[in-house]
């Protein structure tokens, strides 16, 4: 594991991680897209220790890809991991996690209650019925936390940093030592806190996983999941990988790597963005609540406070919008001129989902009521766009709701 970073040094490394490996009488000064699925040496010797990994090197891009060696390079670096594994998509990158966590350990996950609806979707559909016994449960009770570890045993925990509509902060690090004194593996999404505010592996965590699509790439054209994993888990997710063939293609990962050298520019304006978001929807008579970590009344502002990055409260502001139901919510959305009603977050124009429709639609009602998701329940993802136009034309939408 290398040393805690500050928010400053991760924008350099943001640039420089990865790039410019040698070739042959020359560096190119940005990662080139490696399309080749084989390669050839000059003898077959040398290709015989790449294949018995006695020296570094690409042989079948199903094992490793220069592209993807890069991109891997870079996101081990920003989340101060030893290793990492671009996958299809994050939920792959997840279930990749999870499967490499349970492969030598009890066949039990302890797993966070507010989850993305399609995490929870993978633990039940899939796991369950493969023999693997899951319980959720509030992460923000660590005496439930503590409870769930004693009574079912866990190999492998799974929680966000950031849950997923309702932006709850648990206490990572506390979950990481509890984690670790039960021969658990915790798995730590932290696709809507990203590296800048909060580096998991660092705090403890066994694994660290991205939906790239989001934040990181940044502009909505890249589908793609990281894996990042502490020195202990590197090998296993490696080996698994080599197996398995979960990898992203080499035009995504070099489309996701081109995103991330701007990601913390951009992160840190969406930031910004959300807190002036966040206090404009809290003074606006059309909303009943806003939910968002700045909150000085936020149930869990001393985990935020002692966990995140110095004024960055991440750059999603979910709110409820005051007697109103789904047909409401619709007309909402529909008077939107800028802000995007769309199925993803992260990128660099605004976008809004309904998590009863979207994001949530597979967790059953009695979940999502557990969860304390509404039908009235709007999230937002924050923009680069000027904060006075995002706001502007939420209240337009608002008054026509």
């Amino acid at each position: 594991m290398e040393e805690k970073i500050s928010p400053a040094r991760l924008q350099t490394r943001a640039v420089h991680a990865g790039d410019r490996k040698p070739l042959e009488g020359f560096i190119p000064v940005t990662t080139p897209i490696y399309t080749a699925s084989s390669f050839i040496y000059k003898d077959v010797e040398q290709l015989d220790k790449v294949f018995g990994r006695e020296v570094e090197g690409p042989s079948y891009s199903r094992y490793r890809n220069p592209t993807n060696d890069a991109l891997e390079e870079l996101m081990a670096s920003l989340e101060s991991g030893a290793g990492s594994l671009a996958c299809s998509s994050g939920m792959a990158a997840l279930q990749v996690a999870l499967q490499v966590a349970l492969t030598d350990r009890r066949k039990s996950i302890v797993a966070a209650q507010s989850l993305y609806g399609a995490s929870i979707s993978l633990l039940g559909k899939v796991f369950d019925p493969m023999g693997v016994n899951v319980k959720f449960v509030d992460f923000c009770d660590m005496d439930a936390v503590n409870k769930a570890v004693i009574d079912h045993k866990p190999g492998a925990m799974l929680m966000e940093t950031i849950t997923n509509p309702l932006l709850r902060v648990a206490e990572v690090d506390r979950i990481a030592q509890l984690a670790k004194s039960a021969g658990a593996a915790l798995i730590v999404d932290n696709t809507f806190a990203t590296p800048l505010i909060m580096r998991p592996i660092e705090i403890g965590a066994s694994f660290v996983v991205h939906s790239l699509t989001k934040y990181l790439a940044g502009h909505g054209d890249v589908l793609g999941g990281i894996v990042v994993a502490d020195e202990e888990n590197l090998e296993p997710l490696r080996a698994y990988s080599r197996i398995v063939g979960p990898v992203l293609g080499p035009f995504e990962s070099y489309m996701s790597m081109r995103g991330i050298k701007t990601f913390p520019l951009r992160m840190e304006r969406q930031c910004a963005n959300a807190c002036r978001v966040a206090s404009a929807l809290a003074a606006n008579p059309a909303i009943e609540k806003v939910y968002y970590p700045r909150d000085p009344k936020h149930p869990d502002v001393e985990a935020v406070k002692r966990l995140f990055s110095p004024d960055l409260y991440g750059a999603m502001v979910s709110f409820e919008l005051k007697d109103a139901g789904r047909e409401q919510v619709f007309r909402f959305m529909n008077a939107l001129n800028m802000v995007v009603p769309a199925t993803s977050l992260g990128d660099v124009h605004s976008m809004v989902l309904y998590p009863s429709m979207a994001s949530h639609r597979e967790a059953s009602p009695k979940h999502r009521e557990r969860m304390g998701i509404r039908d009235n329940l709007v999230r937002l993802s924050v923009g680069i766009e000027a904060a006075e136009d995002i706001i502007a034309d939420l209240e337009h939408a608002l008054r026509h709701a």
